[in-house]
C-alpha cells in the first residue's frame, strides 16, 4: 500500500512536470509573432511551422505507448525533457546565427515529439496518482499546466516588451528544461508511479502486447472520448496557436498586447481548472462538461464576432473557462481503468493531438484567405461536435 507521504510527493511532482510543460509550449507561442518576423512568414507560413511542431507530435504519441511501458512514465518524462530542451535549442539557433525556414520547422518537430510524448507519460503518471489518492486531481495537474503557460507568456510578454531577442529567452528555458531532468527523478517516490516494464504499481494485468496496445482503438468509448477531446484540444489549441497574432493582425494590437491576451486566456484555464475539482466532484462529469462546452462555444463566438477589445478580453476569460476541463476531464476518463491506461491514455492523446496536426495549416490556410478569426469557426463547429460525445466521459470505476 503506497504511504501518504509518497502520495504528496508524486502529486507535487506531476505538478512540477505539468508546469514545465506548459512553460515550455508558452514561450514559444508567446514569441511567434517575432519568430514570424525574423523569418520572414506570412500566416499559412506560420502554420506550417506550427504543423511542424504537430508532426513531431503525433510521432510522439505513437512512440508513447510502448516506450511507457518499456521504461515507465519516469524515465520517459527524463528523455523528453533531455530532448525537448534540444528542440528549444535549435529554435535559439533558427531566430539568430541560422535563420532558415526549414531548420526552424525541423527544430519544432523535435519540441513537439518530446513534448507529446512527455504529455503521454505526465498524464498516465497522473491519473496514477489519483487513483492512489482517492480524489479528483487530473484538472488540478492541469490547473499546474496553465499555471506555466501563464508564467511563459509572462516572461513571453515581458521579454517582448523588454526587446530581447527570442534566441536568448529560448535558450534560457532549455537550460531549465535541462536542469529539471536532473532533479525529477529524485522527487518522484519510486513508490509511486508506473514500473520499470510500465505497469501501474498494484495493478495485476500482464504487460499489454503491442496487439494489445492498438485493441484499444476499437473500444466505442475509448474513440468517443477522444472526439471530445478533439474539440476540447482544438478550443484550447486554437488560442495557443492563434490568439496572439489574430490580436495582432485582426485587431491591431502590437506583439506585446497579444501576448498578454494570451496571458488572460492562461489565467482564466487556470482558474476555470482549480474550481472545476469541487464542481466535478459535487455534480460528476457529465453536467459541468456540458457547461463547459457551452461555455467555450459562447466565448469563442463572441471572440470572433464582437471587435470591442474590452468586450473580447471578457470573451477570452469565458472561452478559456469554457475549454479548462474538457482535455483533463478526457485523459482522466480514459485512464479510469488501470488496465491498459497507457494505452488508452495515449489513443486518446493521439486523436487529440490531430487537432494540433491538422488545425494549425487549415486555420492558417482558411485565415490567410479570409482572416484568422473567421477561420476559427472550424473550431466552434468542432466544439459543437464535442458537445456530442460528453457522455461518453460518464465515471466507470471508483477511484482509491
Amino acid at each position: 500500500m503506497t504511504a501518504p507521504a509518497d502520495v504528496r510527493r508524486g502529486a507535487i511532482a506531476v505538478f512540477v512536470i505539468f508546469a514545465l510543460n506548459g512553460v515550455a509550449v508558452a514561450t514559444w507561442i508567446s514569441r511567434l509573432p517575432t519568430v514570424r518576423d525574423i523569418l520572414g512568414l506570412d500566416v499559412s507560413q506560420v502554420g506550417i511551422l506550427i504543423a511542424g511542431l504537430s508532426v513531431g507530435s503525433i510521432f510522439g504519441l505513437f512512440a508513447a505507448s510502448p516506450i511507457v511501458h518499456r521504461f515507465g512514465a519516469r524515465l520517459t518524462i527524463v528523455g523528453t525533457l533531455v530532448v525537448g530542451s534540444l528542440g528549444i535549442g535549435g529554435m535559439t539557433i533558427a531566430t539568430s546565427v541560422l535563420p532558415v525556414y526549414a531548420f526552424a520547422i525541423g527544430s519544432m518537430a523535435v519540441f513537439g515529439f518530446a513534448w507529446s510524448m512527455c504529455d503521454v507519460a505526465m498524464n498516465v503518471e497522473g491519473t496514477v496518482v489519483e487513483r492512489a489518492s482517492g480524489r479528483t486531481l487530473m484538472p488540478w495537474f492541469h490547473a499546474s499546466w496553465s499555471l506555466g503557460s501563464v508564467l511563459g507568456a509572462g516572461i513571453g510578454a515581458a521579454a517582448a516588451f523588454g526587446g530581447i531577442v527570442p534566441s536568448i529567452h529560448f535558450a534560457a528555458i532549455g537550460v531549465l528544461l535541462l536542469v529539471a531532468a536532473l532533479f525529477f527523478p529524485r522527487l518522484m517516490p519510486a513508490k509511486i508511479g508506473s514500473n520499470a516494464e510500465g505497469s501501474v504499481e498494484g495493478a495485476v494485468e500482464p504487460k499489454p502486447t503491442f496487439r494489445e496496445q492498438l485493441g484499444v482503438w476499437k473500444e466505442p468509448r475509448t474513440l468517443l472520448i477522444g472526439v471530445l477531446v478533439l474539440g476540447m484540444a482544438f478550443a484550447e489549441g486554437s488560442a495557443n496557436d492563434w490568439l496572439t497574432i489574430a490580436m495582432v493582425d485582426d485587431r491591431g494590437l502590437d506583439a506585446g498586447q497579444g501576448a498578454l491576451l494570451f496571458g488572460v486566456f492562461s489565467v482564466a484555464m487556470t482558474i476555470g481548472r482549480i474550481a472545476g475539482v469541487p464542481l466535478l466532484d459535487r455534480f460528476g462529469r457529465v453536467p459541468v462538461l456540458r457547461v463547459s462546452v457551452l461555455a467555450a462555444a459562447l466565448g469563442l463566438g463572441a471572440v470572433i464576432l464582437l471587435p470591442s477589445i474590452p468586450v473580447t478580453v471578457v470573451a477570452i476569460v469565458i472561452w478559456g473557462l469554457g475549454a479548462a476541463l474538457g482535455f483533463p476531464v478526457g485523459m482522466s476518463a480514459a485512464g479510469d481503468d488501470p488496465s491498459r491506461a497507457a494505452a488508452r491514455v495515449s489513443a486518446v492523446a493521439t486523436i487529440a493531438y490531430c487537432a494540433f496536426l491538422v488545425g494549425p495549416p487549415i486555420i492558417g490556410f482558411v485565415g490567410h484567405q479570409i482572416g484568422i478569426l473567421n477561420a476559427l469557426w472550424i473550431v466552434f463547429g468542432l466544439i459543437v461536435i464535442a458537445g456530442l460525445a460528453v457522455p461518453a466521459a460518464r465515471e466507470r470505476v471508483a477511484r482509491g
